[in-house]
């Protein structure tokens, strides 16, 4: 069992702090030499392509492990997995321990669950201190036991830990996909109909109908989509409708019954934290390794953008290799946990991947991608009134581009030694090519220093604010939490509505909810908080920036106290008068640059 495994390496490092990352480029030793970009007529520029020569040689694409696009192969790509597996296994295993007195308190607490009967038991998963050490340093968000029945929690879920899904209707390009009475439709939006709320702009949805064709496990998912809306009373973002497109597809609204719309608000969250999980896979994990094995195969050692590209891969190439044994593998995580099988969520991300939903570059962007989805500047309807996932992540956001900006402006003097540049037109041709990224910028779109910045800080933003939003200590903190955001139903999807008077049977059962939390822990990373592996550390490193140039230091030095400030900021959170936090009824802390880490985790 892949449980067992993970207990024994813990035993070999659980008295042992977070190491201090110190990235090394693969090779056994960091190296001193002062980082360059080519120079053409240099004598040295010949020894420069024979070292690359030589390197593409031995790091080779593989079959990409676990399904989707390349992971690295031959010598020098296993060494890279190998190096970063010491460290995403290490991590592990550190959690693995520090879990270690959650788990046996959980277990032990067993018996004052009360069965689990009602919803309100589930509460008990987490009184009395239980999961304290996996749920540091903020806890199970406040408000998400509490206030879990509102329809403001529910629909702020999908603009902060699962912000990838949503999107806004557009008259001029889209189309109703089903239908809502227009009588509910004004009572519960106050529009005249579903038609007028469309054509005003105010009318968004969501998704999930693909997930209809994966295989099952034992337990049970529809494959739901839903419409938002803005109010234009509140200019609160809501629920409108759930449709489950399973059996008798049956179409949810808040005028239905309370347990009837709280279950389907729990139907459509399994189909969201399956797509959450399954997309960040795709869009954060296989994006930034495409481009970066793409550049490893075609920048020298001694080039400050490759240099940069190391430290932000920091354990990443470790992550597939574990995901295989822990997630997808028959019997693994995702067998015992959701709604549908390993084998089937590995062709989700490989596909979500390959149609370019997660796995274009340019066109997922930050802003790019939020505009793309009428979730910010959209030209019609009303802006949304709040956005957390785009107001935490736009902070970090701007630090690494004022970061990249200065980094690139100090080793290129001009838009045109972009194009000067030998390598790193090699590195667009290479990723577009065999690499196998999707819409890397070519020649073309890489034609000034501003816009290498633009992909720097987009590969920065996926190791980071991407990826922590909706992974990492966001399943046991938020997403994951009980009984709201199950990641699968224990009863069938129902055929008609009304007659349930307890929702309880539809949730795991005690002992499977302290595996299931359990495993949930596995993804968290408290031990990281506070110490030189978060993102307020994301440069700070002495063999890295002891390789670049001092205004790059500099550059450093203003990130981190960016950084800082915002961590206050983030950690300083509470409710407000109105019972609201960032206009939700929950404390979202996510983003926190002194808690998340600097790269990708598992």
């Amino acid at each position: 069992m892949w449980r067992l495994s993970i207990v024994l390496l813990a035993g070999s490092v659980a008295a042992s702090p977070i190491p201090v990352p110190s990235e090394s480029n693969g090779d056994l030793e960091p190296r001193a030499i002062q980082c360059s970009i080519p120079n053409v007529l240099s004598l040295s520029y010949t020894a420069r392509k024979l070292a690359i020569t030589a390197k593409q040689a031995t790091f080779l694409y593989a079959d990409g492990i676990g399904g989707g696009p390349h992971s690295p192969g031959g010598v020098g790509g296993i060494t890279l997995i190998a190096a970063d597996s010491a460290i995403s296994d290490s991590e592990l295993a550190l959690q693995v321990a520090n879990e270690a007195s959650d788990v046996a308190a959980a277990t032990l607490s067993i018996p004052k669950y009360n069965g689990l009967k009602t919803l309100d038991d589930y509460a008990r998963l987490y009184d009395g201190g239980l999961w304290k050490n996996s749920l540091a340093p903020t806890g199970l968000y406040p408000g998400m036991i509490t206030n879990y029945t509102q329809d403001l929690l529910f629909s702020m879920e999908r603009l902060s830990f699962d912000p990838y899904a949503v999107r806004r209707l557009f008259p001029d390009k889209d189309q109703l996909p089903f239908a809502v009475d227009d009588v509910i439709v004004q009572d519960v939006t106050g529009a005249e109909s579903l038609q007028k709320l469309f054509e005003s702009g105010f009318l968004f949805y969501a998704d999930h109908r693909d997930q209809g064709s994966l295989e099952h496990t034992e337990h049970f998912a529809a494959a739901c989509d839903a419409y938002f809306f803005i109010s234009e009373s509140s200019k609160n973002f809501l629920p409108l409708a759930i449709r489950t497109n399973v059996g008798s597809n049956l179409i949810y609204t808040p005028h239905d019954e309370d347990n009837d719309w709280l279950l389907a608000k729990m139907m459509f969250n399994v189909n969201d934290f399956f797509f959450g999980q399954f997309h960040h896979l795709a869009a954060t994990h296989y994006v930034f390794e495409t481009g970066y094995l793409g550049g490893k195969r075609t920048l020298s050692e001694d080039h400050p953008v490759l240099v940069i590209m190391d430290r932000l891969r920091y354990g990443a190439l470790g992550i597939r290799p574990l995901a295989v044994v822990v997630l997808f593998r028959e019997g693994g995580s995702i067998d015992q946990f959701f709604g549908y099988k390993g084998s089937s969520a590995a062709e989700f991300a490989a596909k979500l991947y390959s149609n370019g939903y997660a796995g274009d570059v340019q066109n997922n962007y930050f802003l790019t991608n939020l505009r793309r989805r009428g979730l910010i500047d959209s030209p019609i309807g009303l802006p949304l009134k709040h956005f957390p996932f785009y107001e935490d992540a736009l902070v970090n956001y701007n630090a690494i581009h004022d970061f990249m900006t200065d980094f690139v402006n100090s080793y290129y003097t001009s838009d045109s030694a972009i194009a000067g540049d030998p390598e790193l037109q090699s590195w667009l041709l290479e990723a577009n090519g065999p690499a196998g990224s999707i819409n890397f910028p070519t020649k073309e779109t890489m034609k000034t220093r501003a816009q290498l910045v633009d992909l720097l800080t987009h590969m920065a933003h996926l190791v980071s604010s991407s990826h922590h939003a909706v992974n990492t200590n966001q399943l046991i903190t938020g997403a994951g939490s009980l009984p709201f955001n199950p990641s699968a139903l224990y009863q069938p999807i129902p055929t008609e509505k009304g007659g349930i008077t307890n929702l309880a049977p539809f949730l795991p059962p005690p002992s499977q909810c302290v595996q299931m939390i359990l495993n949930q822990a596995n993804f968290a990373r408290p031990l990281i908080a506070g110490t030189s592996r978060t993102m307020v550390h994301m440069f700070d490193d002495p063999v890295t920036l002891g390789r670049l140039n001092k205004k790059t230091k500099d550059a450093n030095e203003r990130f981190m106290a960016a950084m800082r400030a915002q961590s206050a900021v983030i950690k300083a959170r509470t409710f407000d008068e109105n019972g609201l936090s960032q206009g939700m009824p929950f404390v979202w802390q996510a983003l926190d640059p002194d808690v998340m880490p600097f790269s990708l985790t598992i």
